[in-house]
């Protein structure tokens, strides 16, 4: 297994308005998809690439989170509590700093899983990653490799693997956005608090050749809403 991060962030505070009614009575964290919950898909994975310890956010239905992941030996559990605000992917991770410390971690949304292919999807990533000319490492997949892939916004990839993102529909961009990532806390240094995207700084690091990707060959499936559920319920089987 090749070295990487110990600690991961798990984004699972979202509202998950786009799986709703499944989200009325719960989170969409904790909806399963082949048998298991959506967050335990990520954080076996994050275990299986040598994660530690995962700081785990929470808003919506917070104690539910709470007490699911309770029930959980590995990796170790903290809570980031966002029941006041929700903060977005770089608020958010921002707000749990002190928790995840100042080496590089993974980032981790819940709404995404995968049937592995040759090499496992996080082990591509952790090989990518090289500090001294990376701040952020993107696990991405190829377009058609998958089912739940939307709009046109995506990913340009160089012979050195540097990445330029796009939100426009021409020329389509080849590769999508995982979901999973390898950043250096310190790329929100001066973001300030409160509410905020990833996505800024994604753009700001692509300039400065500082963003770079992995390209899974695993099959990828977006969990984002319930009929996005059923077919990788019906691909799982």
């Amino acid at each position: 297994m090749t070295p990487g991060p110990k600690r991961a962030m798990v984004l699972a505070a979202g509202l998950g308005t786009r799986m709703r009614p499944l989200t009325d009575t719960t989170t969409k964290a904790l909806i399963t998809v082949g048998g298991k919950a959506l967050i335990d898909h990520v954080l076996d994975r994050l275990a299986e690439a040598g994660v530690e310890e995962a700081v785990v956010n929470v808003h919506h239905f917070a104690d539910q989170v709470e007490a699911h992941l309770a029930a959980r030996a590995f990796p170790r559990i903290s809570i980031s509590d966002e029941r006041a605000e929700l903060l977005d992917s770089g608020g958010g991770i921002q707000h749990a700093r002190p928790l995840l410390g100042e080496d590089p971690i993974f980032v981790a949304n819940i709404d995404s899983i995968w049937i592995e292919g040759k090499t496992p999807a996080l082990e591509s990533l952790k090989r990518v990653w090289d500090p001294a000319k990376m701040d952020v490492a993107l696990l991405l997949v190829p377009r058609g490799q998958g089912i739940g892939f939307e709009g046109p916004r995506g990913f340009f990839m160089d012979a050195e693997g540097r990445l330029t993102h796009s939100a426009e529909p021409e020329p389509p961009t080849p590769y999508a956005n995982v979901g999973f990532q390898i950043i250096k806390p310190e790329v929100l240094d001066g973001a300030g608090e409160g509410a905020f995207s990833m996505v800024p700084i994604w753009r700001d690091l692509a300039a400065r050749g500082r963003l770079y990707g992995a390209v899974m060959d695993a099959f990828w499936m977006h969990v984002g809403d319930p009929a996005a559920r059923e077919a990788a319920e019906a691909r799982l089987r």
